[in-house]
């Protein structure tokens, strides 16, 4: 009986440190954090968090033959140098398994070339992994794309030609019961920004007017995100009510 004690202690302080070393994990990479989200197919979020956006290594793969038969990567390691967008979502998909596998392809001269991530694919006809940065697409591949701390780097698997990419905004805390207003814009491909209507946002009352805004009514914390056709859906906007936030489990 006597090392009941010890032993639930040790148990504990184990369970604290992967608590710790969980959250702390996107602090581990190296170089300045930025934000970075990543959106698959049908409009799921793979990935929506701070990450460092420095020098990373990955291992190219034969099966990323986005651009056909034969242009797979060779197997070898690769350093991409930092910071940039590509080196970011190589240390992201280090922390998180949705992100992953990651295949890239070394067989081209003018550089990588992202085919795949969490197993959505580029293909011929049209569907791969779009770049944007601050809301703007930078045209260049991710590799040669630089990241500053407090950049927002999005990747989505879309088609071209590509869909607007919605941002959310609302306020961090409310009262349960008590409506507030949300907004939504919409960002082109060169980043100009608009009102959208007829978007839906969870909890909403009714999809967004034309101005972009809608009204909310939550009971307990919540993440929203707001979704549109096939428009990239938002960043989640994370509200907390009556001094409860989401995960928090006060």
């Amino acid at each position: 009986m006597p090392r009941l004690v010890p032993i639930r202690l040790a148990a504990a302080c184990a369970l604290a440190l992967l608590l710790v070393l969980a959250v702390a994990a996107p602090a581990l990479a190296k170089g300045p954090v930025a934000e970075i989200r990543v959106v698959g197919g049908k409009g799921k979020v793979l990935a929506e968090d701070s990450f460092g956006a420095g020098t990373a290594s990955v291992k190219t793969s034969p099966k990323a033959e986005c651009f056909g038969p034969g242009t797979g990567g060779s197997g070898k390691s690769v350093t991409v140098k930092g910071p940039t967008a590509l080196g970011m979502l190589i240390q992201a998909a280090s922390f998180t398994k949705s992100l992953r596998p990651l295949l890239i392809s070394d067989h081209f001269s003018f550089g990588l070339a992202l085919c795949g991530v969490g197993g959505f694919i580029a293909t011929e006809t049209g569907a791969g992994w779009y770049l944007k940065v601050n809301h703007v697409n930078p045209e260049l591949g991710g590799e040669s794309v630089k990241v500053k701390a407090g950049d927002e780097v999005l990747w989505a698997y879309v088609r071209f030609p590509y869909p607007d990419e919605l941002a959310l905004s609302a306020p961090d805390h409310v009262q349960p019961g008590t409506p507030f207003k949300v907004r939504v814009l919409a960002y082109g491909d060169d980043g100009k920004k608009k009102p959208v209507a007829g978007v839906k946002v969870a909890g909403a009352s009714a999809p967004t007017g034309a101005d972009g805004r809608t009204t909310v009514t939550l009971s307990k914390p919540a993440r929203l995100i707001a979704r549109h056709g096939a428009d990239i859906p938002s960043n989640r906007e994370t509200v907390c009510v009556g001094g409860r936030c989401p995960g928090s489990g006060r």
